[in-house]
């Protein structure tokens, strides 16, 4: 297999908005799923004041990929650089960084500067694609940034993240089956109408998770019908991470986790959301005079509130597999 030289590349934008703004939106990469689109699943391995070592997930072409990135940051300078551990072939080595510079001319402006080196093994073909898609991925996450740089809301206003903690007395790899066979959800929730389910088994490509593509349709407290699709990283007996690729009206993104850990008497449940709200949908959902505030509490009650009904359901599932257990 031959190696191709290596390559750069460098995408910039204007961004009329702080610096140090800008910089929160990548610095903090567990918000990641709710900002740009490709990205499903995002974990922070190991940190400390001026680095990080990540992994993530993201839907590339037609397929979920993860792998693990070192980040170098500098909160002065405004700067974050990342190298990928074990790149997937055929690149070989991939790198680059983000760089945020305040206009000196024009206060409040920034110029953005995502920049990225790499090299490939196999045919010029191969290298050729590769720049494609980093060219097409770049400029992609560069609108993204934009995008909510430029919010007359600080991001903060509108991210925000909540979880419900609930203990149920039945095995571990009861109520993970519960919540992986969303195939009979309809036949177990009464809020849910119907869903279509497709399954990847884990590979090495997804670090170990089976790859769900779930279509759902749902029924909400006023009788209306809501449909979302979701992909959801499943670990056998730990945890299902999620993020909705269609989300309900009045979100702009919404992803989530279901984290169960084993106790001596049964099992420990995490239903965590990180939500994204939409701030131009607040007086058609919830009337003239309503704020952010009020859609959180919103929002709040109604994702809760379904997460609680799903454990409900599998709190009775776990006691029936016991009963039979025990017969």
């Amino acid at each position: 297999m031959t190696s191709t030289p290596a390559r750069s590349a460098e995408h910039t934008a204007v961004l009329h908005a702080p610096p140090e703004r800008a910089y929160r939106l990548i610095a903090d990469v567990t918000h990641w799923p709710l900002l740009f689109p490709p990205c499903v699943g995002a974990r922070l391995l190991e940190s400390g004041p001026d680095f990080q070592r990540i992994r993530l997930w993201a839907v590339v072409g037609t397929e979920v990929r993860s792998w693990t990135s070192l980040r170098e940051l500098d909160d002065r300078a405004l700067r974050i650089g990342f190298r990928q551990e074990v790149p997937s072939p055929p690149v070989t080595s991939m790198g680059g960084h983000w760089q945020f510079t305040a206009d000196p001319g024009a206060p409040g402006t920034t110029r953005l500067v995502l920049g990225h080196t790499w090299s490939t093994a196999g045919s010029d073909t191969d290298a050729d694609r590769i720049a494609a898609a980093l060219d097409h991925n770049s400029d992609n996450e560069i609108r993204a940034v934009k995008s909510w740089a430029e919010r007359p809301e600080d991001p903060s206003q509108l991210l925000f993240s909540f979880t419900d903690r609930v203990f149920l007395a039945g095995e571990r790899r009861d109520v993970y089956d519960f919540l992986y066979r969303a195939d009979l959800w309809p036949e177990r929730l009464a809020h849910v109408v119907h869903t279509d389910v497709e399954t990847a088994v884990q590979s090495p490509a997804s670090a170990g998770a089976d790859v769900q593509t779930l279509d759902m349709e749902t029924l909400g407290p006023d009788g209306s019908t809501h449909t979302t699709q979701s992909i959801r990283l499943c670990f056998p007996g730990e945890r299902i991470l999620y993020k909705q690729t269609t989300v309900p009206h009045g979100l702009l993104a919404h992803s989530g986790e279901w984290l169960l850990t084993e106790a001596s008497d049964g099992t420990h449940v995490i239903a965590r959301h990180d939500v994204a709200l939409d701030p131009s949908a607040l007086v058609e959902l919830l009337g003239p005079g309503a704020d952010l505030a009020d859609a959180r509490r919103q929002v709040r009650a109604s994702l809760g509130g379904n997460s609680l009904r799903t454990l409900d359901q599998a709190r009775l599932h776990v006691a029936g597999a016991a009963r039979e257990g025990a017969v």
